[in-house]
């Protein structure tokens, strides 16, 4: 982003109104088509950017992860996973996109590597990157240091 890139505050809440309007439908719908609530246990792995849920001990969806982000607990921060050089490539997907977004419209909060938390800066920023990202879904695996925020896709029965 340009540091002569002036950030449009109407402009942000704007596209954010826009992303949720996508994003809450096709988040309903995963759950909804796919049975994600009640009983449901799935596992995931970043080496591979793969989910699996199961029910039973029955696997019945499967799909491909995109993590978006984090939040430290301790440090009180977001990290985006772009910006974190610990992940596998899978995992990353096609996060940059988000970054290159947040550059071309100087939103900042998808430009900085981190910034404090502030859960309405965090929900905002998941919601536009699912947008940009074509999401089917978002998931959220709590932690008890980090909670990790994942970006759903390609869903597929099993």
């Amino acid at each position: 982003m340009e540091e002569r890139a002036v950030h449009d505050h109407d402009l942000w809440e704007e596209t954010v109104a826009a992303a949720r309007s996508r994003v809450g439908p096709r988040q309903a719908a995963m759950v909804s088509d796919h049975g994600l609530s009640g009983d449901v246990q799935y596992s995931w792995s970043m080496d591979d950017a793969s989910m699996v849920w199961s029910r039973d001990g029955r696997e019945f969806l499967r799909g491909r992860i995109t993590m978006i982000g984090s939040v430290d607990h301790i440090h009180r921060t977001w990290l985006w996973s772009w910006a974190n050089d610990s992940l596998p490539p899978a995992v990353l997907g096609d996060i940059a996109d988000v970054r290159r977004y947040g550059e071309e419209h100087a939103f900042p909060l998808l430009v900085w590597p981190n910034f404090d938390f502030e859960q309405q800066a965090v929900t905002q920023s998941r919601i536009v990157a699912a947008d940009v990202l074509a999401a089917e879904g978002l998931w959220f695996q709590p932690g008890d240091e980090i909670d990790l925020h994942f970006a759903i896709h390609d869903l597929q029965p099993v």
